[in-house]
């Protein structure tokens, strides 16, 4: 792999609050980013070194963009393929092709993790009401029906106790092609956020607790209360993707675990920094966003340790106005997105507590 040294130019592909952490990493390691993102009001356009402001279809802007960078990333999963195809032929591109289109489509994911030796729940793929039927007598109840495509914090999902949802099925769904996901019985949910290199060397963060709220994630927790056993196995889960992807990059593998079984099953990959990640900004040694840069850049991937026991909350839609509370906490490492529309359930900023009390 071509290292690209200190004083490259990054391009990231979506302007959300990752690619804003991210320019923020890689400016202190010495790069500059170029972000592209359809929309002018991305908040990572206030942090980057220079803009594009085009639909990620624009195969010319695309094209264009290329031309002034040195690598290419992406802060969120819904690139079209074809871009991302584009841009690879043009320059380096990490996470990859493949790791993209397969964490796209929740069938192609399932089906990849199956294939690799990693568990998750029982399912089938449908599309119609009849498909639908069929995948509910294998499944059982209750089960989770998604869409295949365009799913993320609860969106394009709900859950299925009796035939008698199957209108509300086909309302989300929108005839598009979808799953059928069993429901699992599990105590907690855990992520391990994970790096990986082009050289194949893999460093993973110590594995987070996450506490959902409305399918949003509200606190993540560090270290989990989950059996080291447990642990060790989460991270060679995480790892045995990572490889089995070719990954380089940073990436978060989201699991159930029950606590009397050990049983741990891989509900769904996010090939990018994760929110379940954001503590390592000040709880670990190395961040996930300097070890996005490092991974994607070449350079050697840095130490994940953390720093004591973490606990970071996301503040969503009002919760940011609360900000001088947050700032009048001498424990508390406040970060704001410089999102302006602080809308129900928006993710607008988070608090990062290192050794909290209690």
């Amino acid at each position: 792999m071509t290292v690209i040294k200190p004083g490259g130019v990054i391009g990231i592909l979506g302007g959300g609050q990752l690619g804003r952490m991210i320019a923020l990493a890689a400016a202190n390691l010495g790069y500059r980013c170029h972000i592209f993102c359809p929309d002018e009001r991305s908040p990572a356009f206030q942090v980057a070194h220079e803009t594009t402001i085009a639909d990620y279809t624009d195969m010319e802007a695309i094209a264009a963009f290329c031309r002034c960078v040195d690598v290419v990333t992406y802060e969120f999963e819904n690139i079209p393929s074809e871009t991302a195809r584009a841009v690879a032929e043009l320059k380096p591109l990490h996470p990859g092709v493949r790791a993209l289109e397969t964490t796209q489509d929740r069938l192609l994911e399932k089906d990849f993790l199956n294939a690799s030796g990693v568990d998750t729940a029982p399912y089938m793929a449908f599309q119609t009401r009849e498909e639908l039927d069929v995948a509910y007598k294998k499944i059982g109840r209750p089960a989770v029906a998604k869409t295949r495509r365009f799913g993320y914090d609860g969106k394009g999902q709900t859950l299925v106790r009796s035939k008698s949802n199957f209108d509300e099925v086909m309302k989300v769904t929108n005839g598009t092609p979808a799953i059928l996901e069993g429901f699992v019985q599990f105590d907690r949910e855990i992520s391990v956020v994970v790096a990986r290199n082009a050289l194949g060397e893999v460093a993973a963060f110590p594995v987070s607790e996450n506490v959902h709220t409305n399918h949003i994630l509200d606190t993540t927790i560090v270290p989990a209360n989950i059996k080291d056993v447990v642990e060790a196995k989460a991270k060679v889960m995480a790892t045995k993707v990572a490889n089995a992807l070719e990954y380089v990059g940073v990436m978060a593998v989201e699991m159930f675990v029950s606590d009397e079984s050990k049983q741990i099953i891989v509900n769904e990959i996010a090939p990018r920094v994760h929110n379940s990640g954001h503590w390592t900004i000040e709880g670990a040694v190395t961040s996930q966003f300097e070890q996005h840069v490092r991974a994607i850049c070449g350079l050697p991937l840095g130490p994940t340790t953390a720093h004591g026991n973490v606990v970071m909350k996301n503040l969503l839609g009002a919760d940011i106005l609360d900000y001088q509370k947050y700032l009048e906490d001498p424990k508390a490492h406040f970060h704001h997105y410089g999102k302006q529309d602080p809308r129900p359930g928006r993710k607008m900023g988070h608090v990062t507590w290192i050794n909290p009390e209690g």
